[in-house]
């Protein structure tokens, strides 16, 4: 979500806030009295780190160690330890990962899960635990819904991003023949739905494919795509389908734009598809572009992980840089800790943070970007107005 926000100086944005607060093991009594430890405690990334799925994951995943990285580095002789949590984007290993983190209980906040339908998976068992999580983009609606005290999201959801690829599509490529396409997962199906909303009468076809690597042919789809003369295709779910789908296409002969969600807003995206066929695709999400984050944040990213920050880099970096301002503030229980997010009003690198009912991001702070494959490259290309 692109928010506006205040300027910062340097990339520790969150960290500096909680600047004045007592170093550990000298602050935080009201927790310590509760039984909390002040050192060696841990957060845990969970997402996928491996399979078809990984390269969000690695965004994820990298924003979150340099949020770690530099806070050690302030507080040498109380750090925090990263647990990856190699979820493979896999709603069927996401439980027994959740019990996984829930068992270690030095383990005290979750940036994650990534993605939807492994959130639905784990979201009831951090619930019950008492172990706050803060999602830097699974985006699916209904996980707000869930009563579950201890879902907090880093971004905006579906809501905001299907309408605004909606009106992309409506509004500024003008099409008025539309075909979408979902893999059938939580987050693609309920972004599909969200663009069918916006654009009505104007989706003249849809259909399902599978998700997760399980289908790599799609000449069924293809066909009725061509055989619908549409002006734009809309697809919900993933990069590598999305960059399958898109080959074949072009090599059918449809030169009709792909616009699609978050989850294919990755440079992974053209690998699959192939530079060629990927050239002009849209992509949105409701995050900001790398380079529109705060302070030194994207120099230091590369820095540590020796490549450019993805999508979601920075978000995951605010999540984590908000569970370790807790920590930094003597937080160091769960029921401390959870406390302390829900109440979090703050500025990070990629947005002002302030969560509202069910653990959403509030409004005031969303907005989504439309992407460009360009040149071989996902470039910006613009905010997407609201309406």
């Amino acid at each position: 979500m692109r928010q506006k926000l205040a300027r910062v100086i340097g990339g520790a944005a969150l960290l500096a806030l909680v600047a004045g607060s007592a170093a550990c093991g000298n602050g935080g009594g009201e927790d310590t009295a509760a039984g909390g430890d002040q050192c060696g405690n841990k957060i845990a990334f969970f997402g996928a780190l491996t399979g078809s799925s990984a390269a969000l994951g690695i965004n994820e995943n990298n924003g979150a160690k340099l949020a770690v990285d530099k806070y050690n580095k302030e507080n040498p002789d109380c750090k925090v330890e990263l647990v990856p949590l190699d979820s493979q984007g896999s709603p069927d290993q996401a439980p027994q990962l959740a019990q996984k983190a829930i068992d270690d209980t030095k383990i005290l906040g979750i940036v994650g899960p990534a993605y939807s339908g492994e959130s639905e998976a784990a979201g009831p068992l951090f619930n019950e635990a008492g172990l706050v999580t803060i999602t830097p983009s699974a985006t699916r609606p209904s996980l707000s819904e869930q009563n579950w005290k201890t879902f907090f999201r880093a971004v905006g959801n579906d809501f905001s991003q299907g309408p605004a690829a909606g009106n992309y599509i409506k509004n500024i490529i003008k099409a008025e023949r539309v075909y979408v396409i979902d893999d059938q997962s939580a987050y693609g199906a309920g972004l599909a739905d969200e663009v069918k909303k916006v654009l009505g009468a104007s989706v003249v076809g849809s259909d399902k494919v599978q998700g997760e690597g399980k289908q790599t042919e799609f000449s069924g789809v293809v066909t009725k795509v061509k055989s619908a003369n549409v002006q734009a295709i809309f697809y919900g779910g993933y990069y590598q389908e999305a960059g399958l789908i898109r080959k074949q296409l072009t090599a059918a002969g449809v030169t009709a734009p792909l616009v699609a969600g978050d989850g294919v807003n990755d440079a992974a995206y053209i690998t699959s598809a192939g530079a060629a066929a990927a050239e002009g695709t849209i992509l949105t999400c409701p995050c900001q572009p790398a380079t529109e984050a705060r302070g030194t944040f994207a120099q230091e990213y590369k820095a540590l992980n020796g490549t450019d920050p993805g999508t979601y880099s920075d978000t995951a970096y605010d999540a984590a840089s908000i569970l370790l301002a807790g920590i930094k503030d003597g937080k160091t229980t769960r029921p401390g800790l959870l406390e302390f997010v829900k109440n979090y009003n703050g500025e990070g690198v990629a947005a002002t943070y302030k969560f509202v009912e069910g653990g959403e991001l509030d409004p005031a702070q969303v907005k989504v970007w439309a992407f460009k494959v360009t040149g071989g490259k996902v470039v910006p290309d613009q905010e997407i107005p609201k309406s």
